[in-house]
């Protein structure tokens, strides 16, 4: 075996059992010390799954352009220096990951266009991480009959059809502006938008109109909800586990589930929570892209 080689298994084997270590260290009612910081940046799908009640239409993330405005995004987020980086992916296929990003990180195996891999593969290799945190639920499913939280049935079977039609209507005006400043801007203008302040704030509002498609104990909205809320509380649960001492714990995931994310890390005192926005400011370099 080569001297570098087994220096780079070395190297590797000590990050993995670093990781381990986060991992299985006792439950203790007190955060770690020092307090761990959590940046969290709410993105669009940049593959376009079509997962979401209303979806986006990103154009192609590999074109030339594109891929420039991404590795400005990469470079402003690069200034957190994140110690661990978590992404929505499933964790049961936590290998599956390791093995994808193996294969990217020994130049093997191109980026997919996943924010995923676009902004957490990148990030972690430049960082020269051992590994991306698959922090998802496996199965999104709901632990409950899903009768039971089908807001749409609800919502015909309560007469309350316009109510959900008037929220959609909403919700669509909402992504129609995201696609204007996609369409006409940069991939770091798309990603300020998405983690400023009051858009985070009008995205969080539009949850509690599930709340009111509800008649007496008949409450098919409220019940979605607390599968929603579960699912991002089960996400924050899976973040504490990985995020050691001192860590600087970068996640990256759907726009949706940032305003919950980082209400669980700021009430739960386990993280000292960091502004995304000086993290995602490309404007320089958007600026030096156009004068040349």
């Amino acid at each position: 075996m080569g001297l570098r080689l087994m220096a780079t298994m070395l190297v590797a084997l000590g990050f993995a059992t670093a990781a381990a270590r986060a991992e299985d260290t006792p439950l203790s009612l007190d955060p770690p010390s020092p307090r761990p910081q959590l940046l969290v940046i709410g993105s669009f799908h940049m593959d376009n799954p079509g997962r979401d009640v209303v979806n986006m239409k990103a154009d192609d993330v590999l074109a030339p352009r594109r891929q420039r405005e991404i590795e400005q995004v990469a470079d402003a987020i690069a200034r957190f220096k994140p110690t661990r980086i978590a992404i929505e992916y499933p964790r049961g296929k936590q290998a599956e990951l390791d093995r994808d990003y193996a294969a990217y990180r020994d130049g093997k195996r191109e980026l997919g266009r996943s924010e995923d891999e676009q902004l957490g593969m990148r990030l972690a290799k430049r960082l020269s991480l051992p590994q991306l945190h698959a922090v998802e639920l496996s199965d999104l499913m709901p632990p409950v009959d899903i009768t039971v939280i089908d807001y749409e049935a609800g919502a015909k079977r309560l007469g309350q059809e316009a109510f959900l039609a008037a929220m959609r209507e909403r919700v669509k005006a909402h992504v129609g502006a995201v696609d204007k400043v996609l369409r006409e801007g940069t991939i770091g203008q798309a990603l300020r938008w998405f983690n400023d302040p009051e858009q985070l704030r009008e995205s969080q509002r539009g949850y509690f109109n599930y709340a009111r498609i509800a008649n007496g104990d008949d409450t098919p909205g409220a019940n979605w909800l607390q599968f929603w809320y579960g699912r991002n509380l089960k996400i924050f649960g899976a973040l504490t586990r990985i995020a050691g001492p001192g860590d600087r714990v970068l996640v990256i995931y759907g726009a949706g589930h940032a305003p919950l994310l980082r209400q669980f890390a700021e009430q739960s005192g386990y993280f000292d929570v960091v502004d995304p926005l000086p993290y995602l400011d490309t404007r320089d370099a958007e600026a030096a892209s156009v004068a040349h």
